[in-house]
Protein backbone atom coordinates (compact mmCIF):
# COMPACT_ATOMS: atom_id res chain seq x y z
CA UNK A 1 0.00 0.00 0.00
CA UNK A 2 1.20 3.39 -0.77
CA UNK A 3 1.98 5.61 2.08
CA UNK A 4 1.80 9.48 1.25
CA UNK A 5 4.67 11.56 2.64
CA UNK A 6 5.78 14.80 2.77
CA UNK A 7 6.11 17.55 4.89
CA UNK A 8 4.90 17.85 8.76
CA UNK A 9 2.21 20.39 7.66
CA UNK A 10 -0.02 18.15 5.26
CA UNK A 11 -3.23 17.71 4.23
CA UNK A 12 -4.97 16.41 7.69
CA UNK A 13 -2.73 19.01 9.40
CA UNK A 14 -4.11 21.60 6.91
CA UNK A 15 -7.87 21.02 7.04
CA UNK A 16 -8.04 20.44 10.55
CA UNK A 17 -5.78 22.66 11.83
CA UNK A 18 -6.17 25.14 14.59
CA UNK A 19 -10.32 25.35 14.33
CA UNK A 20 -10.60 26.14 17.66
CA UNK A 21 -7.65 28.90 17.80
CA UNK A 22 -9.06 30.22 14.69
CA UNK A 23 -12.78 30.78 17.18
CA UNK A 24 -10.65 32.00 19.63
CA UNK A 25 -8.59 34.81 18.20
CA UNK A 26 -8.78 37.83 20.06
CA UNK A 27 -10.79 40.86 18.12
CA UNK A 28 -7.25 42.69 18.09
CA UNK A 29 -6.09 39.89 15.43
CA UNK A 30 -9.39 40.49 13.53
CA UNK A 31 -8.86 44.45 13.33
CA UNK A 32 -4.87 44.41 12.26
CA UNK A 33 -5.00 45.29 8.22
CA UNK A 34 -5.96 42.19 6.09
CA UNK A 35 -3.08 40.40 3.82
CA UNK A 36 -3.26 41.14 0.29
CA UNK A 37 -2.05 38.75 -1.97
CA UNK A 38 -1.76 38.71 -6.13
CA UNK A 39 -3.29 35.50 -8.25
CA UNK A 40 -1.99 35.58 -11.71
CA UNK A 41 -3.48 33.14 -13.91
CA UNK A 42 -2.82 31.20 -16.78
CA UNK A 43 -6.74 31.88 -18.51
CA UNK A 44 -8.62 34.72 -20.12
CA UNK A 45 -10.61 36.27 -17.81
CA UNK A 46 -13.65 34.56 -19.35
CA UNK A 47 -12.41 31.13 -19.98
CA UNK A 48 -15.42 28.60 -18.92
CA UNK A 49 -13.72 26.06 -16.36
CA UNK A 50 -10.45 27.35 -15.06
CA UNK A 51 -11.12 31.02 -15.68
CA UNK A 52 -14.59 31.15 -13.65
CA UNK A 53 -12.50 28.69 -10.98
CA UNK A 54 -9.86 31.22 -10.48
CA UNK A 55 -12.18 33.70 -9.63
CA UNK A 56 -14.19 31.11 -7.40
CA UNK A 57 -11.10 30.06 -5.75
CA UNK A 58 -10.16 33.88 -4.68
CA UNK A 59 -13.56 34.95 -3.77
CA UNK A 60 -13.83 31.69 -0.98
CA UNK A 61 -10.22 32.48 0.43
CA UNK A 62 -11.75 35.78 1.10
CA UNK A 63 -14.94 35.46 2.58
CA UNK A 64 -13.50 31.80 4.50
CA UNK A 65 -11.10 34.22 5.94
CA UNK A 66 -13.29 36.89 7.11
CA UNK A 67 -11.68 39.15 4.86
CA UNK A 68 -8.61 38.42 6.38
CA UNK A 69 -6.86 37.77 3.29
CA UNK A 70 -7.98 39.41 0.65
CA UNK A 71 -6.80 37.67 -3.25
CA UNK A 72 -7.32 39.31 -5.91
CA UNK A 73 -7.16 37.88 -9.34
CA UNK A 74 -4.85 38.78 -12.73
CA UNK A 75 -6.41 37.27 -15.95
CA UNK A 76 -3.17 35.95 -18.18
CA UNK A 77 -1.39 38.82 -19.86
CA UNK A 78 -2.50 41.50 -16.76
CA UNK A 79 0.58 41.48 -14.66
CA UNK A 80 2.81 38.37 -16.84
CA UNK A 81 1.94 35.88 -19.66
CA UNK A 82 0.13 32.63 -19.00
CA UNK A 83 3.44 30.59 -19.47
CA UNK A 84 5.19 33.04 -16.87
CA UNK A 85 2.91 32.28 -13.63
CA UNK A 86 5.32 29.57 -12.16
CA UNK A 87 8.32 32.28 -12.35
CA UNK A 88 5.97 34.65 -11.19
CA UNK A 89 5.51 33.33 -8.06
CA UNK A 90 8.91 31.70 -7.45
CA UNK A 91 10.49 35.36 -8.03
CA UNK A 92 7.84 36.99 -5.47
CA UNK A 93 5.78 39.02 -8.32
CA UNK A 94 2.71 37.15 -7.13
CA UNK A 95 1.93 35.40 -3.93
CA UNK A 96 -0.39 32.97 -5.75
CA UNK A 97 -1.43 31.36 -9.65
CA UNK A 98 -4.08 29.48 -10.95
CA UNK A 99 -2.55 27.46 -13.63
CA UNK A 100 -1.59 23.82 -14.38
CA UNK A 101 0.95 21.53 -13.73
CA UNK A 102 2.23 20.51 -16.82
CA UNK A 103 3.30 23.94 -19.03
CA UNK A 104 6.39 23.43 -16.24
CA UNK A 105 7.72 20.47 -18.41
CA UNK A 106 10.17 22.36 -19.71
CA UNK A 107 12.13 22.88 -16.34
CA UNK A 108 10.61 20.14 -14.04
CA UNK A 109 9.50 17.06 -16.63
CA UNK A 110 7.77 15.23 -13.76
CA UNK A 111 5.59 18.29 -12.75
CA UNK A 112 3.28 16.53 -15.55
CA UNK A 113 1.89 13.85 -13.15
CA UNK A 114 0.32 16.52 -11.12
CA UNK A 115 -2.43 17.02 -13.99
CA UNK A 116 -2.44 14.73 -16.00
CA UNK A 117 -0.51 12.28 -18.10
CA UNK A 118 -1.35 10.05 -21.23
CA UNK A 119 -3.41 7.27 -21.01
CA UNK A 120 -3.50 7.85 -16.70
CA UNK A 121 -5.36 8.60 -13.92
CA UNK A 122 -8.95 9.94 -14.06
CA UNK A 123 -9.94 12.37 -11.64
CA UNK A 124 -10.94 10.51 -9.10
CA UNK A 125 -8.19 8.21 -9.27
CA UNK A 126 -6.30 11.25 -9.45
CA UNK A 127 -7.68 12.96 -6.64
CA UNK A 128 -7.11 9.81 -4.44
CA UNK A 129 -3.39 9.43 -5.47
CA UNK A 130 -3.07 13.39 -4.53
CA UNK A 131 -4.84 12.94 -1.29
CA UNK A 132 -4.39 9.30 0.15
CA UNK A 133 -1.47 8.04 -2.20
CA UNK A 134 1.18 9.92 -1.66
CA UNK A 135 1.16 12.48 -4.53
CA UNK A 136 1.11 15.62 -2.19
CA UNK A 137 4.21 15.02 -0.83
CA UNK A 138 6.05 14.36 -4.00
CA UNK A 139 4.53 17.29 -5.63
CA UNK A 140 5.89 19.55 -1.94
CA UNK A 141 9.46 18.14 -2.79
CA UNK A 142 9.27 18.89 -6.28
CA UNK A 143 8.45 23.00 -6.14
CA UNK A 144 10.63 22.98 -2.75
CA UNK A 145 13.46 24.12 -5.14
CA UNK A 146 11.55 27.10 -6.57
CA UNK A 147 10.03 28.03 -3.30
CA UNK A 148 6.63 27.01 -4.15
CA UNK A 149 3.67 24.53 -2.73
CA UNK A 150 1.09 23.40 -5.39
CA UNK A 151 -2.50 22.71 -4.34
CA UNK A 152 -5.34 20.79 -6.75
CA UNK A 153 -7.45 23.62 -7.27
CA UNK A 154 -10.00 22.98 -9.72
CA UNK A 155 -10.71 20.18 -12.31
CA UNK A 156 -12.17 20.52 -16.22
CA UNK A 157 -12.34 16.55 -16.13
CA UNK A 158 -11.41 14.39 -18.95
CA UNK A 159 -10.38 16.23 -21.83
CA UNK A 160 -11.51 15.68 -25.61
CA UNK A 161 -8.72 14.72 -28.17
CA UNK A 162 -8.91 17.82 -30.46
CA UNK A 163 -10.01 20.08 -32.91
CA UNK A 164 -9.27 18.94 -36.66
CA UNK A 165 -9.28 20.83 -39.87
CA UNK A 166 -9.27 17.82 -41.55
CA UNK A 167 -10.87 14.28 -41.33
CA UNK A 168 -8.19 11.82 -39.47
CA UNK A 169 -8.80 8.83 -41.43
CA UNK A 170 -5.33 7.06 -39.69
CA UNK A 171 -2.21 7.07 -38.32
CA UNK A 172 -0.29 8.99 -41.53
CA UNK A 173 -2.53 11.84 -41.17
CA UNK A 174 -0.54 12.68 -38.07
CA UNK A 175 2.66 13.26 -40.07
CA UNK A 176 3.45 16.93 -40.39
CA UNK A 177 0.16 17.94 -38.73
CA UNK A 178 0.92 20.99 -36.70
CA UNK A 179 -1.13 20.72 -33.37
CA UNK A 180 -0.98 22.85 -30.35
CA UNK A 181 -0.59 20.19 -27.58
CA UNK A 182 0.78 20.82 -23.93
CA UNK A 183 2.54 18.36 -21.45
CA UNK A 184 3.81 15.19 -22.07
CA UNK A 185 1.48 14.92 -25.15
CA UNK A 186 3.30 16.98 -27.16
CA UNK A 187 5.67 14.60 -27.21
CA UNK A 188 3.53 11.61 -27.99
CA UNK A 189 2.24 13.88 -30.89
CA UNK A 190 6.08 14.12 -32.40
CA UNK A 191 6.42 10.21 -32.19
CA UNK A 192 3.47 9.99 -34.19
CA UNK A 193 5.11 12.42 -36.72
CA UNK A 194 3.01 15.45 -35.34
CA UNK A 195 4.77 19.10 -34.87
CA UNK A 196 3.41 20.51 -31.82
CA UNK A 197 3.10 23.96 -30.84
CA UNK A 198 2.62 25.70 -27.69
CA UNK A 199 0.44 28.22 -27.47
CA UNK A 200 -2.07 30.28 -24.82
CA UNK A 201 -5.38 29.45 -25.14
CA UNK A 202 -6.76 32.47 -25.61
CA UNK A 203 -4.24 32.27 -28.92
CA UNK A 204 -6.12 29.12 -30.17
CA UNK A 205 -9.24 30.48 -32.29
CA UNK A 206 -7.39 33.23 -34.18
CA UNK A 207 -4.51 30.51 -34.89
CA UNK A 208 -6.71 28.08 -36.64
CA UNK A 209 -8.28 30.74 -38.84
CA UNK A 210 -4.81 31.85 -39.76
CA UNK A 211 -3.87 28.61 -40.89
CA UNK A 212 -1.29 28.69 -38.24
CA UNK A 213 -2.05 25.44 -36.69
CA UNK A 214 -4.08 22.40 -38.27
CA UNK A 215 -5.48 20.84 -34.57
CA UNK A 216 -5.80 22.50 -31.17
CA UNK A 217 -5.69 20.10 -28.28
CA UNK A 218 -7.10 21.94 -25.44
CA UNK A 219 -10.21 21.00 -22.60
CA UNK A 220 -13.22 19.86 -22.16
CA UNK A 221 -16.24 20.62 -24.49
CA UNK A 222 -17.35 23.46 -22.29
CA UNK A 223 -14.07 25.49 -22.28
CA UNK A 224 -13.54 24.58 -25.87
CA UNK A 225 -16.49 26.18 -26.55
CA UNK A 226 -16.20 29.05 -24.42
CA UNK A 227 -13.57 30.07 -27.00
CA UNK A 228 -15.20 29.27 -30.05
CA UNK A 229 -12.66 26.49 -31.74
CA UNK A 230 -15.60 24.88 -33.45
CA UNK A 231 -15.92 28.30 -35.50
CA UNK A 232 -12.62 27.12 -37.07
CA UNK A 233 -12.49 23.38 -36.94
CA UNK A 234 -15.43 21.05 -37.59
CA UNK A 235 -13.83 17.72 -36.81
CA UNK A 236 -13.84 16.76 -32.94
CA UNK A 237 -11.91 13.64 -31.85
CA UNK A 238 -12.37 11.62 -28.80
CA UNK A 239 -10.58 9.84 -26.10
CA UNK A 240 -8.30 12.29 -25.14
CA UNK A 241 -5.87 10.18 -24.16
CA UNK A 242 -3.35 13.00 -23.75
CA UNK A 243 -5.45 14.32 -20.97
CA UNK A 244 -7.57 11.92 -19.13
CA UNK A 245 -8.08 14.20 -16.09
CA UNK A 246 -7.88 18.17 -16.12
CA UNK A 247 -6.84 19.27 -12.47
CA UNK A 248 -6.02 22.15 -12.10
CA UNK A 249 -3.36 23.77 -9.31
CA UNK A 250 -3.14 26.61 -6.75
CA UNK A 251 0.69 27.63 -7.22
CA UNK A 252 1.45 29.30 -3.35
CA UNK A 253 4.58 31.05 -2.97
CA UNK A 254 5.94 28.93 -0.09
CA UNK A 255 7.18 31.72 1.93
CA UNK A 256 3.89 33.94 1.82
CA UNK A 257 2.17 31.03 3.01
CA UNK A 258 3.99 30.10 5.89
CA UNK A 259 4.26 33.70 6.98
CA UNK A 260 0.26 33.22 7.27
CA UNK A 261 -1.02 31.89 10.64
CA UNK A 262 -1.75 28.80 10.96
CA UNK A 263 -5.51 29.31 10.36
CA UNK A 264 -5.21 31.21 6.77
CA UNK A 265 -3.60 28.07 6.18
CA UNK A 266 -6.16 26.08 6.78
CA UNK A 267 -8.11 28.36 4.55
CA UNK A 268 -6.05 28.01 1.62
CA UNK A 269 -6.03 24.46 1.76
CA UNK A 270 -9.91 24.07 2.47
CA UNK A 271 -10.71 26.08 -0.21
CA UNK A 272 -8.84 24.74 -2.72
CA UNK A 273 -10.40 21.56 -1.85
CA UNK A 274 -13.55 22.69 -2.06
CA UNK A 275 -12.46 24.27 -5.53
CA UNK A 276 -11.88 21.21 -6.67
CA UNK A 277 -14.81 19.52 -6.15
CA UNK A 278 -16.82 22.16 -7.21
CA UNK A 279 -14.72 22.84 -10.58
CA UNK A 280 -14.95 18.73 -11.08
CA UNK A 281 -19.48 19.70 -10.75
CA UNK A 282 -19.23 21.94 -13.12
CA UNK A 283 -17.55 20.28 -15.80
CA UNK A 284 -19.76 17.49 -15.67
CA UNK A 285 -22.98 19.86 -15.95
CA UNK A 286 -21.46 21.96 -18.37
CA UNK A 287 -19.52 19.62 -20.83
CA UNK A 288 -22.97 17.33 -21.22
CA UNK A 289 -24.66 20.67 -22.31
CA UNK A 290 -22.06 22.03 -24.25
CA UNK A 291 -21.60 18.42 -26.46
CA UNK A 292 -24.97 18.53 -27.45
CA UNK A 293 -24.39 21.95 -28.52
CA UNK A 294 -22.10 21.01 -31.05
CA UNK A 295 -23.98 18.29 -32.47
CA UNK A 296 -26.50 21.01 -33.92
CA UNK A 297 -23.79 23.27 -35.10
CA UNK A 298 -22.28 21.31 -37.73
CA UNK A 299 -19.34 19.71 -36.15
CA UNK A 300 -18.20 15.78 -36.86
CA UNK A 301 -17.84 14.15 -33.48
CA UNK A 302 -15.76 10.85 -33.62
CA UNK A 303 -13.44 8.49 -32.37
CA UNK A 304 -9.67 8.59 -33.15
CA UNK A 305 -8.90 5.59 -35.96
CA UNK A 306 -7.73 2.11 -33.72
CA UNK A 307 -4.26 2.86 -34.97
CA UNK A 308 -3.82 6.17 -33.63
CA UNK A 309 -4.39 4.88 -30.88
CA UNK A 310 -2.40 2.15 -30.52
CA UNK A 311 0.88 4.06 -31.88
CA UNK A 312 -0.21 6.80 -28.66
CA UNK A 313 -0.23 4.49 -26.10
CA UNK A 314 3.25 3.12 -27.19
CA UNK A 315 4.67 6.54 -27.32
CA UNK A 316 3.35 7.69 -24.02
CA UNK A 317 4.92 4.41 -22.53
CA UNK A 318 8.22 4.90 -23.65
CA UNK A 319 7.85 9.18 -23.26
CA UNK A 320 6.97 8.81 -19.50
CA UNK A 321 9.64 5.59 -18.67
CA UNK A 322 12.16 8.41 -20.15
CA UNK A 323 11.04 10.84 -17.84
CA UNK A 324 11.42 8.21 -15.04
CA UNK A 325 14.88 8.27 -15.78
CA UNK A 326 16.00 11.85 -16.02
CA UNK A 327 16.82 11.87 -12.01
CA UNK A 328 15.77 10.10 -8.73
CA UNK A 329 12.89 11.77 -7.82
CA UNK A 330 11.39 11.72 -11.03
CA UNK A 331 11.62 8.16 -11.09
CA UNK A 332 9.57 8.20 -7.69
CA UNK A 333 6.83 9.88 -9.01
CA UNK A 334 6.59 7.94 -11.88
CA UNK A 335 6.96 4.89 -9.78
CA UNK A 336 3.90 6.32 -7.58
CA UNK A 337 1.71 7.67 -10.11
CA UNK A 338 2.13 3.88 -12.15
CA UNK A 339 0.93 2.00 -9.02
CA UNK A 340 -1.87 4.30 -8.61
CA UNK A 341 -3.06 3.65 -11.92
CA UNK A 342 -2.06 -0.25 -11.19
CA UNK A 343 -4.11 -0.02 -7.95
CA UNK A 344 -7.26 0.95 -9.43
CA UNK A 345 -7.03 -0.63 -12.53
CA UNK A 346 -9.94 -3.42 -11.58
CA UNK A 347 -12.24 -1.21 -9.96
CA UNK A 348 -11.93 1.19 -12.75
CA UNK A 349 -12.92 -1.32 -15.11
CA UNK A 350 -15.54 -2.94 -13.00
CA UNK A 351 -17.01 1.03 -12.35
CA UNK A 352 -17.00 1.42 -15.94
CA UNK A 353 -18.87 -2.00 -16.43
CA UNK A 354 -21.34 -1.45 -13.84
CA UNK A 355 -22.21 1.97 -15.09
CA UNK A 356 -23.05 1.08 -18.90
CA UNK A 357 -25.36 -1.51 -16.95
CA UNK A 358 -27.06 0.38 -15.24
CA UNK A 359 -27.55 3.15 -18.24
CA UNK A 360 -28.78 0.82 -20.46
CA UNK A 361 -31.05 -0.60 -17.83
Amino acid sequence: MMKPRGPSLGRRGLLTALGAAALAAPSLARAQAPHRWRMVTSWPRNLAGPGVSARRLAERITKMSGGRLEVEVFAAGEIVPALSVFDAVSTGVAEMAHTASFYWIGKLPASIFFTTAPFGLDPTEHQAWIFEGGGQGLWDELYAPFGLKGFLAGNTGPSMGGWFRSEVKGLSDMRGLRIRVQGVGAEVYARLGATPVTLAPGDLEPALERGAIDAAELLAPVNDVSLELQRQAKFYYAPGFNKPNGAAEALVSRAAFDALPDDLRAVIANACEAEHSAGLADAERGNAEAIEKLGGEGVRISLFPADVLTAARAAARDVISETAAKDALSGRIVESYRAALDHGRYWASLQAAMTRSLKSA
